[in-house]
């Protein structure tokens, strides 16, 4: 039995993870902290969770608990992740994996020297939309894949105009911008679709000055394995321009899809076309969690690996500038 302790149970885990620990096989969540007690505590009685904490060093402690889940913000998960490595647990932390690179690299490097897993939330790997899209990939039903393009423009959010702002905006808690908290995801789904990237060139931008981090990114790229890419995100576009796309073009058709929106896997080969419809699931971690309880227990593998991980978090700093080398290309480090 996987045994569960969550530090920062906050908005992410009231639906999207949190419920799906209590309903995946052999799992059980069992405690969880947040600094603040009196609102770890209703989370506590609202999803029957039998304990709960204002202090992570004591969740990390606990010795009913054999693996955690760090959702707290991207600026403290290495912080957490190593402490609860060093203590013998398992680890499962939210996305991106750390606020850059090189906090990246020190969690592979715990993990592989205390021999605890880690385990990145990456879970549209086991989403069955984009599961559908990568066995069509597989299958040849657009031939030979050539090019991907991602597209990601919404207006600001409202909180972006308040004081404080939100965190996602605030580098020394998130990393970046909203490209870490969204656009790792479909840098993500890339790599898993087609392996490394290992040229990219980028242009980063602020353009409404709500905020520090860049607002507008435009980006090449080239896989591995000679696909190319484009992507463009653009956090303070007009209403008009919404968009949340990808298009995946090969020699003999396309497939389009959303990253975010649960819109129908689009295929298009010559006048012919395809849908396929796949509804949000209830928690959409649950199937992810599923594998990382497998993968642990002996009886499977997780679709996430833990070195694209590191690679999106090296993208995203490449992207936008924030790798000290400033370099254009590079070659991903396993």
């Amino acid at each position: 039995m996987i045994k569960w302790g969550i530090i920062g149970c906050g908005n992410v885990t009231e639906v999207k993870s949190g419920p799906a620990f209590n309903l995946v096989k052999d799992s059980k969540l069992v405690a969880v902290m947040r600094r603040n007690g009196a609102m770890a505590k209703d989370y506590a009685l609202r999803h029957n969770v039998p304990r709960w904490y204002d202090d992570a060093e004591k969740l990390i402690s606990d010795p009913d608990i054999n693996a955690v889940y760090v959702a707290t913000p991207p600026g403290s998960h290495a912080q957490y992740a190593i402490k609860a490595m060093k203590a013998g647990k398992a680890v499962y932390v939210e996305k991106p994996m750390a606020a850059n690179y090189s906090e990246c690299e020190k969690m592979v490097r715990v993990s592989k020297q205390t021999g605890s897993p880690l385990f990145v939330a990456y879970y549209r790997r086991s989403l069955p939309g984009f599961l559908k899209v990568k066995n069509l990939i597989e299958q040849g039903a657009i031939g030979k894949p050539l090019h991907f393009s991602i597209r990601l423009l919404s207006p600001p959010h409202p909180d972006d105009f308040n004081n404080p702002l939100p965190w996602r905006v605030n580098p020394e808690i998130s990393g970046g911008g909203y490209i870490y908290d969204l656009g790792s995801h479909q840098l993500d789904i890339i790599d898993y679709f087609f392996g490394p990237i290992n040229q990219v060139s980028s242009l980063a931008y602020n353009r409404k000055k709500l905020y520090e981090p860049e607002d507008f990114i435009s980006a090449g790229f080239l896989c591995e394995n000679g696909v190319t890419g484009d992507g463009l995100w653009d956090f303070g576009a007009p209403e008009y321009l919404r968009e949340d796309k990808i298009i995946i073009t090969g020699e003999k058709g396309k497939i389009d899809f959303s990253c975010f929106g649960f819109t129908p896997v689009k295929v298009v080969q010559d006048d012919i076309r395809r849908y396929y419809d796949f509804k949000r699931p209830p928690h959409v971690q649950q199937a992810f969690i599923q594998s990382i309880v497998d993968e642990l227990n002996g009886r499977g593998t997780c679709p996430g690996s833990l070195e694209s991980a590191v690679r999106t978090s090296r993208l995203l700093d490449v992207i936008t500038k924030k790798e000290s080398s400033k370099i254009a290309t590079f070659a991903p480090q396993n």
